[in-house]
């Protein structure tokens, strides 16, 4: 979902009409000689978030990152935002149009034009905060761990300190002997078992959800991608 504007805000203007689908233009308003013709890409990111934060929060959403780069004459200016119960393209919808009414009467953008795309986190957004990981399960990650090394399994259970993460442990032969060097002549490899591993999250680096190509061991936590979300 996204719109499109063709210039920044201004004094004495009217917002043009816009079409019946998903991508809609937005004519801009008339140049003021006071705006900035293109705020730098950081400034303008951090003016957005002012600006449009409390009314994705009044929403009930988060607002996870802004993104402004440049797209040939304009700018993409990417809004990525997020609940705990996922993000509907009915949702999406009324959130662009919240957000295109917000930039339409502000200065945030100069007077360049722009495209505002609306969006869900995709499965490489980093976790690093405690509803990351709580929307993460019945994902299957991998996480470095502060101490050195990696985690990689399925996360159970998350909360605002801890997450639970099932591990797989290594294969183990049947029939080992007494001293657990040798093995019978009848032994054979057993699948790998699990272990539940709780983590401080403090104990967690960058986490990454893992691409997986056939569904959940039965058990798992049912998976929660928002419908918005791209394959």
């Amino acid at each position: 979902m996204s719109v499109e504007s063709r210039g920044g805000p201004a004094r004495g203007g009217r917002p043009g009409r816009g079409r019946a689908h998903g991508d809609r233009e937005r004519s801009g308003r008339e140049r003021r000689p006071d705006a900035a013709a293109r705020p730098s890409r950081d400034v303008a990111a951090a003016e957005l978030r002012r600006l449009l934060e409390p009314a994705v929060a009044e929403a009930g959403f988060d607002l996870e990152d802004i993104d402004v780069r440049p797209a040939g004459r304009r700018r993409l200016v990417k809004v990525v935002v997020d609940a705990d119960g996922g993000v509907g393209l009915d949702d999406i919808a009324v959130l662009s149009e919240t957000a295109s009414a917000l930039l339409d009467g502000s200065d945030v953008m100069g007077a360049s034009p722009y495209v505002l795309e609306v969006t869900s986190p995709g499965v490489d957004r980093p976790l690093t905060e405690p509803r990351h990981w709580r929307r993460a399960v019945g994902r299957l990650v991998v996480a470095p761990l502060t101490e050195g090394g990696q985690i990689e399994g399925r996360v159970v259970a998350a909360d605002d300190e801890t997450v639970e993460i099932e591990v797989a442990e290594p294969r183990r032969k049947k029939g080992a002997g007494a001293g657990g060097g040798g093995t019978s002549a009848g032994s054979k490899t057993t699948g790998p078992g699990v272990r539940r591993r709780r983590f401080g999250l403090g104990e967690l680096g960058r986490g990454r959800v893992q691409v997986e190509f056939k569904a959940p061991p039965p058990g798992a936590a049912e998976e929660s991608r928002s419908p918005a979300e791209p394959d």
